[in-house]
């Protein structure tokens, strides 16, 4: 599906008095985010040093995001605006436009891996310039980066850092605070590595390959059905190629998405006999009191049953 981008005017509106300002009227660091899980970590490594706005609201797909007027002006005025080059082109836009130097790019803080491509038959499947489009988008890597615990670790401690750049009163504690989310995604990383070390099958039957870091850090191998963009549309090779495959390998559960339709992960289960399940990709929190660990935990949980794993 073709994003739209905001248009060029709108970005450039001068808009200062509208959102959150560097230093907002309590005294604390107004930090906006793009999309959940830098929020997470934003509001777990600045505490209440910090006043955090998400851009993407709960339950939203984050990689359609458009900006309204307020929302650029919240960039425009933030003390940080956190966000990941690549992953919403609307973001990017505002940030280029109108972010300054007051700016954090999670990406930058740690290496990127290559964006696959699932599906080598769907150009005909797309709207003209559409691919186009996702290899832009994506800037040729795969943004989903938070799903390896030991790479968002790193992602907070650099994050830490620049907080303490825009509020040195407050370095220490950033640092702190960041030390302490590092041990709790070290022991993350630990459950992951214990709980699927032994398994039936490593096949990870997908709705579209967002497990890139996941599969790659615990040794599993990826297969989906479609590639970066949650919403393309695979091609009837795709599908006889990911059914072949899954029956091939004894596979017992095809993973869908919270924020993304089921019915490509279920057309593909009926023709294997399978079951489907929900793999979550943390774009964006559904339920109500859940966060980064709970929703990886249940991942976790559910890998572990599809894949017969064994302690």
């Amino acid at each position: 599906m073709m994003r739209r981008l905001l248009p060029a005017l709108l970005l450039t509106i001068p808009l200062a008095a509208c959102g959150g300002t560097a230093g907002a009227d309590d005294g604390k660091l107004s930090v906006v985010t793009a999309f959940y899980p830098l929020q997470f970590v934003s509001e777990r490594i600045g505490g209440d040093a910090v006043s955090v706005t998400n851009l993407t609201k709960p339950g939203a797909e984050p990689h359609d995001l458009e900006l309204n007027a307020g929302q650029v002006g919240q960039i425009t005025e933030a003390g940080l605006v956190v966000y990941l080059s690549g992953f919403q082109p609307a973001v990017d836009d505002a940030v280029k436009q109108n972010g300054g130097d007051h700016v954090f790019d999670a990406g930058s803080a740690v290496q990127l891996l290559a964006a696959t491509e699932a599906d080598p038959h769907g150009e005909e499947e797309h709207a003209e310039g559409e691919e186009e489009h996702e290899q832009e988008s994506t800037n040729g890597t795969d943004p989903h980066v938070w799903l390896d615990p030991t790479r968002l670790a790193t992602i907070g401690d650099k994050l830490a850092e620049r907080l303490g750049q825009a509020d040195p009163d407050h370095a220490a504690d950033y640092t702190a605070r960041a030390a302490a989310l590092h041990t709790e995604l070290t022991a993350l990383d630990g459950e992951y590595t214990a709980g699927l070390k032994t398994c039936a099958r490593r096949e990870l039957v997908t709705s579209h390959t967002a497990f890139h870091y996941l599969a790659e850090k615990y040794d599993l191998t990826q297969v989906g059905i479609t590639g970066i963009d949650p919403e393309a549309e695979p091609s009837p090779q795709r599908l006889a190629e990911v059914a072949e495959t899954a029956k091939a390998s004894g596979t017992t559960t095809i993973f869908f998405e919270t924020l993304v339709s089921p019915k490509v992960a279920e057309t593909i289960a009926q023709e294997v006999g399978a079951k489907t399940a929900v793999l979550d990709p943390l774009e964006g929190i559904t339920e109500e009191g859940a966060d980064y660990f709970s929703v990886m935990r249940a991942n976790l949980a559910a890998l572990t049953t599809a894949l017969e794993c064994s302690a």
